[in-house]
């Protein structure tokens, strides 16, 4: 059941526009985190790192499905 779950494409988009997203103003709420990361994490507390896993999830089910989905469609 959970891999069916998490091999779904459309439920992992889903999951990537609303939790990897939110909230969305004034800019999704990783790309704050991203940034914050690339400026050298000062000041990051272990509240902070818990959002990055939070909201980063999603997009790394999503990065793992479009890898799945090309290594099947390569297949002979």
């Amino acid at each position: 059941m959970l891999r069916d779950f998490i091999n779904n494409g459309k439920i992992v988009l889903f999951l990537c526009l609303t939790l990897g997203l939110a909230p969305y103003f004034p800019e999704p709420h990783i790309l704050g985190k991203i940034k914050w990361l690339l400026g050298g994490g000062i000041g990051m507390r272990a509240m902070d790192w818990f959002d990055v896993l939070l909201h980063g999830f999603p997009f790394v089910l999503l990065f793992r499905w479009i890898i799945l989905r090309f290594k099947k469609s390569r297949i002979p």
